[in-house]
């Protein structure tokens, strides 16, 4: 398969990256929801706070690359849920800080090993060589996705808040 130069929709890079993902992701969503009743997402915005502490709701959905309602709903479960609390900042009641309870830390430091070692398990089939490589390239194209994704026009831009989007549209008026 040529990744430079795809014929087919099986050879483009989003979509390998995407059957990878799903295959690779499957185990550990079946543990995270069958097991301990968490989706994915609201695990990964648990994971983000423990990486790099309490923030604001706000500051989670950037460093999540999320939209801030799907943040707030995942957040709103885990607060009801008892894994995160939100603080208010002093002096704007308005504003609040998430931080993590002693039962999300709990449920964090069962839950990781597991993760990680599902994580490593399919990295085994590369070589400590393959591995490094595998880390660079994906560094490397992380970077690259954000340049493109800067330098792309805004105009094709979709309102999916509102249930649509630009190309049926554009299809509707032709």
């Amino acid at each position: 398969m040529p990744l430079d130069r795809p014929a087919t929709v099986d050879e483009l890079l989003n979509y390998r990256l995407a059957r990878l993902l799903a295959a690779t992701s499957a185990p550990g969503i079946r543990l995270l929801e069958g097991r301990y009743g968490v989706r994915r997402r609201a695990w990964g915005l648990l994971g983000l706070i423990v990486a790099y502490g309490p923030m604001s709701p706000s500051e989670l959905a950037e460093r999540a690359h999320l939209e801030r309602a799907k943040v707030s709903l995942n957040v709103t479960a885990l607060v009801s849920d008892g894994l995160l609390h939100r603080v208010a900042t002093p002096g704007d009641r308005r504003r609040a800080r998430l931080e993590l309870t002693e039962r999300g830390r709990a449920l964090f430091d069962e839950v990781y090993p597991q993760l990680a070692a599902l994580s490593r398990s399919v990295l085994a089939a590369l070589s400590p060589a393959q591995v490094q490589a595998l880390d660079e390239i994906i560094t490397i194209l992380g970077n690259a996705a954000v340049v493109v994704n800067a330098n792309a026009p805004a105009t094709n831009k979709a309102e999916r808040r509102l249930g649509g989007s630009r190309r049926r549209q554009t299809i509707a008026n032709e």
